[in-house]
């Protein structure tokens, strides 16, 4: 009888003790989805698109450099993705012409490059940001002569490394779109030492920001597209709203 009444509470026993741990386990979780109305949420993945725009002193000339980089933000904090730049114009050069060429030749550099790049946001809000992205890129250098009848004629194709940390900040003006700027460095790798002297230097940078996920989610929500939605910082004292 001893047996067959233990062999009874036992399981009823350890069934009860799951069943209150699923009782208790439950609101917890529950608690865990709900969403906070104070809180403004982030989405874990989203494409950022950046029209980059960078500018180097030179040789003594200011040298424009036009890049577009296509992105994923993670979670707000961390961004990784690809870009592609071109010079706007060339970089002048003390290197001199092959004596082939004519006397009054004039030479210059050009380069162009694609680029991998991790960028980390340090502090920000949903309005603003400062973050360090840093660039490491492979392209191909070559120089331009330019002669006195007019006409060009351009040295063998060299290929090139290059790494450039920075530091920049934006803000965003609405929703979907973000306007910033900042300062770096650019090192070129493997090339003879006087063209890296050349063409590497401080760098200016300012970019245009297109947060592509957002832009979809107010399309797709029929909201305004200028609203400001999102990138105000809500008062942390303010207390949920019941509903």
């Amino acid at each position: 009888m001893r047996y067959s009444l233990t062999k009874l509470l036992v399981p009823g026993l350890l069934a009860g003790s799951f069943s209150v741990a699923a009782q208790t386990t439950t609101p917890v979780e529950t608690l865990a989805l709900r969403p906070d109305s104070t809180h403004v949420r982030t989405p874990h993945r989203r494409v950022v698109a950046q029209f980059d725009q960078r500018f180097s002193p030179l040789n003594g000339k200011l040298v424009g450099i036009n890049g577009v980089k296509l992105g994923i933000e993670w979670r707000g904090r961390l961004r990784t993705g690809l870009g592609v730049y071109l010079l706007s114009g060339g970089v002048p050069t003390r290197e001199p012409a092959p004596l082939t060429l004519p006397a009054n030749t004039r030479t210059e550099l050009r380069f162009r490059y694609l680029a991998a790049y991790g960028e980390y946001v340090l502090i920000g809000t949903p309005r603003w940001e400062l973050s360090t992205p840093t660039q490491i890129g492979f392209g191909r250098v070559l120089g331009r002569y330019h002669l006195p009848d007019g006409s060009r004629q351009q040295s063998p194709i060299d290929h090139i490394w290059l790494v450039e940390p920075s530091l920049v900040g934006h803000m965003r003006i609405f929703r979907w779109v973000g306007v910033g700027a900042g300062a770096g460095y650019r090192q070129m790798l493997f090339l003879n030492s006087k063209q890296e002297r050349e063409l590497s230097g401080f760098i200016l940078v300012g970019r245009v920001k297109l947060f592509l996920g957002d832009l979809y989610k107010i399309a797709r929500g029929r909201e305004r597209l200028l609203s400001q939605k999102g990138l105000h910082r809500r008062n942390r004292r303010e207390k949920p709203t019941d509903r």
